[in-house]
């Protein structure tokens, strides 16, 4: 345990950051802990090797993927996303922040991922997957050198039937976990806060997914179906703060991009560096895949988590080293946030721990600013997202405009041939009249600027 991390609480509230934290300003951090790829792995149990075996399982599934979801029939079972160009919302963005943004900027539609419409279609998903495989192979049902479109049998729906899965969500990950679930036979219960949102608790319950409601917070709904887990032996619990399969679920997204960059022609390296901008709840979506992205690009790709100002979990642990032993409600920060899927008091220990030497910075975003560019990028792009997908998008100003991280990683003279990512988490399974709220309260906040 380092020197910062027996400061009390107090002694936390004093410090000047923090401050800005409470008075809910937007702040942008940089990790003083940074270190090379090389020297941030030395401790850290999870390997390329790991993340080779997700990938792997998720080949194998890919016939079954195929069969029993038809949106993924073009892709044969490949569950990806696109990776656009927005230069339309980049040049929106250069006048927003009133400053030249150089450079490209993409983004990531994991918005438009398949079967579930969000990130957690990586991790969720995959859990999901690696569980059922166990199970099958484990009763002799199933080899690895089988065709897994087998899976689509009233024989192993009646097999799963016995099991059941539980976790705890604000909603994305219990869609993906209960959409995968309920079709391979599990029965699934999801835990939900009291900020998810009704449209994506009917979804579940029209999958037969049954939905517990908590009238407290992300924390609490966790604490719960993990309780209700312990005490099933035939329950298993997909644990959104400490679980390494999703993380390594997600971390395959970056061999995957790294083909995607590939095939628009654009280059990574040390004359072409990448910024990468991922919404960040708990933490292990946006954890997997900067891991993921370090494996791949290693020091050549920069990655900042981005936050709501009234939800910066992960941030308070990665800044006073606490991890999962702080919350924002210690430094009075309510988390209440139009971006639900980022309405998370306290970080996952296992992610905060894990990025400690790996993650480049975080910052906050208020809420009027995430719906403002969520209107922009629909009246300059035509792609219209929840609010917590566009906490990313102000990453790439607000790198530009920090000199010190820039000299400190020898970036001047590169800038100009960076490529930033914004990854898009969510928003193509919100209704339409939903979506057309959020655009509204965007539209207004834009006339008022």
């Amino acid at each position: 345990m380092s020197a910062d991390s027996n400061k009390s609480i107090q002694n936390w509230n004093e410090d000047p950051f923090i401050q800005n934290l409470k008075a809910l300003t937007e702040s942008i951090w940089l990790n003083p802990d940074i270190l090379s790829f090389d020297e941030a792995t030395k401790d850290i149990a999870l390997s390329a090797a790991d993340v080779a075996d997700a990938e792997a399982r998720l080949e194998r599934f890919r016939p079954y993927i195929a069969k029993v979801f038809p949106e993924t029939e073009a892709t044969q079972g490949l569950i990806e996303s696109p990776l656009r160009r927005i230069p339309h919302m980049q040049a929106a963005l250069t006048e927003y922040a009133t400053m030249p943004l150089s450079g490209d900027l993409l983004l990531k539609c994991d918005s438009h991922l398949p079967i579930s419409g969000s990130i957690k279609a990586r991790g969720g998903i995959y859990e999901v997957l690696n569980y059922a495989e166990k199970l099958a192979l484990a009763a002799g049902m199933l080899s690895e050198y089988d065709d897994y479109a087998k899976l689509d049998s009233e024989e192993f729906r009646t097999f799963f039937s016995d099991y059941s899965i539980a976790v705890g969500s604000t909603g994305n990950l219990g869609l993906s976990i209960g959409i995968m679930g309920a079709r391979l036979g599990f029965s699934v219960i999801v835990h939900m806060s009291s900020d998810a949102r009704q449209w994506k608790k009917d979804m579940l319950r029209s999958k037969g997914v049954v939905v517990v409601e908590h009238d407290s917070d992300y924390s609490v709904a966790v604490a719960e179906g993990r309780l209700q887990a312990d005490s099933d032996p035939h329950c298993y619990f997909v644990d959104d703060e400490r679980s390494v399969t999703l993380f390594l679920g997600y971390a395959v997204a970056a061999k995957r991009l790294k083909e995607q960059l590939h095939e628009q022609n654009i280059v990574v390296d040390a004359k072409h560096p990448l910024f990468v901008y991922l919404p960040c709840g708990v933490g292990g979506g946006p954890g997997g895949v900067a891991f993921g992205l370090k494996l791949t690009f290693g020091n050549n790709v920069h990655c900042f988590f981005a936050e709501p100002t009234r939800s910066p979990a992960m941030l308070l642990g990665l800044y006073t080293k606490l991890h999962d032993n702080v919350c924002v409600q210690d430094f009075d920060i309510d988390n209440r946030t139009a971006a639900d899927g980022l309405a998370v008091g306290r970080p996952s220990g296992f992610v905060s721990n894990t990025m400690q030497h790996l993650i480049d910075g975080a910052f906050t975003v208020s809420d009027d600013t995430m719906f403002t560019l969520l209107a922009l990028l629909s009246d300059t792009e035509d792609i219209l997202l929840e609010p917590s997908a566009l906490a990313g998008m102000p990453g790439i100003a607000r790198i530009q405009n920090c000199e010190e991280y820039i000299h400190q990683h020898k970036l001047q003279n590169s800038m100009h041939s960076a490529t930033h990512i914004v990854w898009g988490t969510g928003g193509s399974m919100v209704p339409p009249d939903e979506l057309q709220n959020y655009y509204k309260t965007g539209a207004a906040l834009r006339s008022k600027k």
